[in-house]
C-alpha cells in the first residue's frame, strides 16, 4: 500500500471530516444548555412543564438515535398538510436529530448532577441569606458543572462517533468517503483510515477535558 495511495484516500475523508467536526460543534453548543433547560423544565413545580420535560426525555432516550434522523430526514415531509415545510436539507435535518437527542442526554446527566448535590448547600446558602437566583448561579450550579462534567465528556466522546450516522441519511462526511474508496478500490483500508481519523479526534476530545476537569479540579 502506497504513500500516495493513502494520501489519495485520506485527503477526501479528511474534507468529509469537516462535516463530522461541524456536525460535533453545532450539536454541543446547542444540545448542552438545551438540555439544562430541560432540566430545569423537569423539576419545575409547573406540573404540566414538568411532566411535558419528563416525557420529552423519556421518550427520546428511549428511541434509536437513527431512527430519530430517520423520521426527521424522511418522515416528516410525509405528513399530510405540514409536511412540505418540513423538508429540511440533509445536514440541516441531522443537526435537529442530533440536537434533539442529545439534549435528552444531557438533561439526564445535569439532573444527576443536581441530586449530588448535598442538601446542606441550600440551608447554608439561606444562613448567608442568599436568594434562590444567587443560590443557584454561585454555589448550585458550580458544583453541578463540576460534578456532571466527566458525564458531559463521554457524552461527547460518543457524539463524535455517533456522526457516522450522517451515513444513512446521504449527508457526505468521514464515513461516506471512506466507504466510496472502499467500494471503488476492493480494499478494506480505507475503514482502517476512517477509524484512525475517528480515533484522533476522540483522543483530542478526551485530552480537552481532561484539561478541563482539572482546572476545575483546583479551582
Amino acid at each position: 500500500m502506497s504513500l500516495d495511495y493513502i494520501i489519495s484516500v485520506v485527503k477526501p475523508m479528511l474534507q468529509g471530516a469537516q462535516m463530522t467536526v461541524l456536525l460535533f460543534f453545532i450539536a454541543i453548543i446547542v444540545s448542552i444548555p438545551l438540555g439544562f433547560l430541560l432540566t430545569l423544565a423537569a423539576k419545575s413545580s409547573f406540573k404540566p412543564l414538568a411532566w411535558l420535560a419528563q416525557t420529552y426525555i423519556y421518550v427520546v432516550r428511549g428511541t434509536p438515535l437513527l431512527l430519530q434522523l430517520l423520521i426527521i430526514c424522511f418522515g416528516l415531509p410525509m405528513l399530510p398538510v405540514v409536511g412540505p415545510y418540513l423538508v429540511f436539507d440533509r445536514f440541516v435535518a441531522a443537526c435537529i436529530g442530533f440536537i434533539i437527542n442529545y439534549a435528552a442526554y444531557f438533561a439526564e446527566i445535569f439532573r444527576g448532577g443536581l441530586l449530588g448535590i448535598d442538601k446542606g448547600q441550600y440551608e447554608a446558602a439561606q444562613v448567608l441569606g442568599l436568594n434562590k437566583w444567587q443560590t443557584m448561579t454561585r454555589i448550585i450550579l458550580p458544583q453541578m458543572f463540576r460534578i456532571a462534567l466527566p458525564a458531559v465528556a463521554n457524552e461527547s466522546v460518543t457524539l463524535i462517533k455517533d456522526t457516522a450516522l450522517l451515513y444513512a441519511v446521504a449527508v457526505p462526511e468521514l464515513l461516506h468517503y471512506a466507504q466510496a474508496a472502499v467500494n471503488r478500490d476492493f480494499t478494506i483500508m480505507p475503514f482502517f483510515l476512517a477509524a484512525l481519523i475517528y480515533l484522533i479526534m476522540t483522543v483530542i476530545m478526551s485530552l480537552i477535558f481532561q484539561q478541563l476537569e482539572k482546572r476545575l479540579r483546583f479551582e
